[in-house]
């Protein structure tokens, strides 16, 4: 079963990156939420060239980071249109920024509550990605670089990892907690929020 569920996150969270990324091509937009971008980015440039897991995790993630490249690639042509308030030349320089701030801050927390780990700072981004999904809904009051698609893969993917995690045989002491439980716990609750409001924006707008 542990094997099964790692292979549906990866298989998961393959399918939303793609969706992710053909939807920020499509509607001239990104759809991952920038601050959720520069935690995720940062987390996958670690764990692909400072701290590396071995065997084929290495490998998805390469294919991940490079998907964040992609989604990376969105935000920087299109983002400015979604920061109507923000002189346009402070754009790049203030996500420059952000994407400096994120990865030590991302280190700091994997080295000092994963012993250089990358368990609880993965699901504790995801708990705020799922958080920023939901505040992106909103904030656009509409369903633009967003889709069913993506909100359900993005659920399943973190399913599949919330249980590859808690079958997994070796799992370590830290990872075992009520942190990690309320992390998938969080993670859970939220995609489903997120899924549900996206559904009831949509089906509001198709009525309108």
């Amino acid at each position: 079963m542990h094997t099964a569920f790692l292979l549906g996150t990866g298989g998961f969270w393959t399918v939303a990156y793609v969706l992710l990324i053909r939807a920020g091509l499509r509607e001239r937009t990104f759809g991952m939420p920038v601050v959720a971008f520069a935690t995720n980015i940062s987390w996958e440039f670690m764990f692909v060239f400072v701290r590396p897991p071995s065997g084929v995790m290495h490998v998805v993630n390469i294919v991940w980071f490079c998907f964040d490249l992609a989604i990376g690639y969105t935000v920087v042509r299109h983002g400015r249109d979604e920061f109507p308030y923000l002189p346009r030349p402070l754009y790049l320089p203030a996500l420059a920024a952000l994407l400096a701030l994120a990865y030590p801050g991302m280190d700091f927390a994997s080295e000092q509550f994963d012993e250089g780990g990358g368990a609880i700072t993965a699901f504790g981004s995801n708990l705020a990605m799922s958080a920023m999904f939901l505040a992106m809904l909103a904030a656009r009051r509409g369903t633009r670089g967003q889709s069913t698609g993506i909100a359900l893969t993005k659920l399943l993917g973190t399913a599949c990892a919330s249980l590859a995690m808690l079958t997994d045989p070796g799992l370590a002491p830290r990872h075992d907690t009520a942190l990690m439980h309320y992390l998938y716990a969080g993670c859970l609750l939220l995609d489903l929020a997120y899924l549900v409001a996206l559904r009831t924006v949509r089906r509001a707008a198709v009525r309108a």
